[in-house]
């Protein structure tokens, strides 16, 4: 049985590898970003969101701090849910805390947010919601649930002059509700709720 030569054996593969690359990791690729941008594009370009000036100022699937450089809530606009990445929503480093429920460090950090958002929103303590104590698991959710949204309505609307009614409008614009109508649970988007908030101003 004749063998085939080393050489040719090895511009075989070396050819296979050349037409799969360009198969599969070009042509592959190309189509499946154009399909992306004819079908989806806003979430193909990473779903990003523009001001009333026309500037990008973030992105739908990413979260951001409202605070001024200390730290401290502004109380015109809503507030996000805390961040364990990086400085806070640092999608360099996204993570959570990484601490158990029973960790020391955690249920001092919880508690210190139960009080300092009950005081800032003017609420019993006991109605905190839990997204508004603790991280995501990734540290850059965008979405707060409807009952942090909402303990945050009459703070908003007084700093800003508006009628309650008329936030409540805008925060129900913002929510998305759980998919399907049973999977996962209705949510707001924070930005794009200050966003809205920010056209008002503009207008």
């Amino acid at each position: 049985m004749a063998t085939r030569h080393p050489l040719r054996q090895t511009w075989t593969a070396v050819r296979a590898v050349l037409v799969l690359t360009v198969v599969l990791g070009l042509g592959y690729t190309a189509i499946i970003t154009a399909i992306g941008q004819v079908v989806m594009p806003s979430q193909a370009n990473g779903a990003l969101l523009r001001g009333v000036d026309g500037e990008v100022v973030g992105s739908a699937l990413i979260g951001q701090s409202f605070t001024d450089a200390d730290g401290n809530a502004l109380p015109e606009w809503f507030q996000s849910r805390p961040s364990a990445a990086g400085d806070g929503y640092d999608g360099s480093a996204s993570s959570g805390s990484n601490l158990g429920p029973e960790n020391e460090d955690l249920v001092a950090a919880i508690e210190d947010r139960r009080a300092a958002i009950a005081e800032l929103e003017g609420v019993d303590p006991a109605v905190v919601p839990a997204d508004a104590l603790t991280a995501s698991s990734s540290g850059l959710d965008p979405h707060i649930s409807p009952e942090y949204a909402a303990i945050q309505v009459a703070r908003v609307a007084e700093a800003r002059g508006l009628e309650v009614a008329q936030v409540e409008e805008l925060v129900a614009a913002a929510t998305t509700p759980a998919d399907l109508g049973v999977a996962g649970r209705p949510v707001v988007n924070v930005l794009q709720l200050n966003l809205a908030l920010a056209e008002l101003d503009a207008g």
